[in-house]
């Protein structure tokens, strides 16, 4: 089984995003390692936790991957650095981005939250993006340790500093996301002080969200639709509430199979329409693979919301 995972990708998809419509995702840390340990991460706790940034991956070998699903006739809307860690913790960040540059004017978004903005390598490296997509999801020390678990050398303060010196730096567009969890960060106080820290940060977009997949604390309940709106409507401006994945593309070029579910799994949980979506599978070919891979006892399931959800078991290396 560990064989089967060691050779799945650094890249899967495209897979569609909510944000990003169809998205080629780029994984350039090992599982899990990261500058925070937040209850809703929808792969689970933290393993390692770190503000050491280092080179974890042969970025080579990424670009060679990245260029092979090009030739083979790739279709996605963005190239998106982000997967089983936090991305910016790669001190190769920049030389990575200079290499997409160089395979496609593809647009090149970077999911992260945020926290090492404080550094001026960390900016400068970022700031060769198109899209930033870092998190804010709360307003102050107390709700951010509550719901983020940030590592000892991180605080909001830091994190919001870190930022706003990156909205002055950066050409590009800056997509806030707020994660929003029922009883944590949702009073009309708490959206005050997260209001405050967005106008901070002046970002282009404020995406509110919340619990949709399986997450890491089995107590994290989901905001009600009517209820992001309402918040949506304090916080004003260019806030709005994440609507659904758009439908995958289904005139591929290339040929999917069981790795590409593999490496998908690993990074997110899924449902079996999630899966058709986002690689271009009918369901029967998606139900053979998910069949075979729970024969080998390679997935867990999970109900949520009356959905059945997907995932690489996590004690598999």
């Amino acid at each position: 089984m560990a064989e089967k995972l060691k050779q799945t990708s650094y890249t899967y998809g495209p897979v569609p995003s909510r944000r990003l419509g169809l998205s080629l995702g780029v994984d350039i840390v090992r599982p899990k390692i990261c500058t925070l340990d937040c209850v809703y991460c929808q792969l689970g706790r933290t393993t390692v936790s770190s503000t050491t940034r280092g080179d974890f991956v042969e970025i080579e070998t990424v670009l060679a991957e990245i260029k092979a699903k090009l030739e083979a006739g790739l279709k996605t809307d963005y190239i998106t650095l982000g997967g089983s860690g936090e991305p910016t913790l790669n001190s190769r960040l920049g030389d990575l981005i200079d290499g997409i540059r160089r395979l496609t004017d593809t647009p090149v978004a970077i999911l992260t939250n945020g926290t090492l903005f404080y550094r001026d390598d960390v900016r400068a490296e970022c700031a060769k993006a198109d899209v930033v997509a870092p998190s804010l999801d709360a307003g102050d020390a107390a709700v951010f340790q509550a719901v983020n678990r940030p590592n000892p050398d991180i605080t909001i303060e830091k994190l919001v500093a870190g930022l706003e010196q990156f909205r002055k730096e950066f050409r590009g567009e800056i997509w806030l996301e707020v994660f929003l969890i029922t009883g944590m960060n949702t009073d009309a106080e708490q959206i005050e002080k997260i209001k405050r820290l967005i106008q901070r940060i002046q970002p282009d977009k404020v995406h509110l969200n919340t619990a949709v997949r399986p997450v890491a604390e089995p107590d994290v309940r989901a905001v009600p639709r009517e209820v992001l709106d309402r918040i949506a409507r304090q916080i004003g401006g260019v806030c709005e509430v994440i609507g659904e994945a758009p439908a995958g593309l289904r005139d591929r070029h290339e040929t999917r199979g069981e790795a590409d579910v593999i490496s998908v799994l690993k990074r997110r949980p899924c449902t079996m329409e999630d899966i058709c979506a986002g690689l271009g599978m009918t369901r029967h070919e998606a139900a053979k693979h998910v069949g075979h891979l729970q024969g080998l006892g390679m997935l867990c399931s999970v109900q949520q919301g009356g959905i059945t959800y997907f995932h690489i078991r996590s004690d598999i290396p």
